[in-house]
């Protein structure tokens, strides 16, 4: 068995743990050290982290996938659009090395709502009940990856996070 998989809640947290440093490190570099880090208690909107930096707050649902997976979309709480600049940040990692490799971004411009879970698949429970049906699941939308936007680096994700367009 792969340590991934019997592991995953660990590794989980091992990539969000470094995508927060990656990100308290970029604040650290571009001087202004404003970046606060909270963490919700409950999980029942969707988001992870909150980010806020200079008066921008980013409500965050991380998800991550190793470099050369094939998962097609991901799936997003609707709550998370009710949120201060509610998003996604779908993080690819070398599973070898744990790298932080790119991003996918789900969102909209900093300071700005969530858009664009209107039109997107209600999601179903991955596990079928007695009837061998697969209930879905109202609150969660199947957002597909070419709706998101990748960024290469740590630096151009930090910058569609928290510089708003002029």
């Amino acid at each position: 068995m792969s340590k991934h998989f019997e592991h995953s809640s660990f590794r989980e947290k091992l990539i969000e743990h470094l995508f927060i440093s990656e990100m308290l490190k970029l604040s650290w570099m571009k001087g202004d050290c404003q970046l606060e880090v909270l963490k919700p208690e409950v999980d029942n909107a969707g988001c992870d982290i909150v980010l806020e930096n200079n008066n921008i707050i980013r409500h965050i649902q991380l998800k991550a996938s190793k470099l050369g997976g094939k998962t097609p979309s991901q799936k997003v709480n609707i709550r998370l659009a009710s949120k201060p600049s509610g998003c996604v940040v779908w993080i690819v990692f070398d599973e070898n090395t744990l790298e932080l490799c790119y991003f996918h971004f789900f969102g909209s411009e900093a300071g700005m709502p969530l858009i664009g879970l209107e039109n997107t698949k209600i999601a179903k429970h991955t596990k079928a009940n007695a009837q061998g049906l697969k209930a879905e699941r109202p609150n969660i939308r199947t957002v597909n990856k070419g709706q998101f936007m990748r960024y290469d680096n740590i630096e151009a994700l930090y910058n569609i996070l928290f510089v708003p367009k002029s």
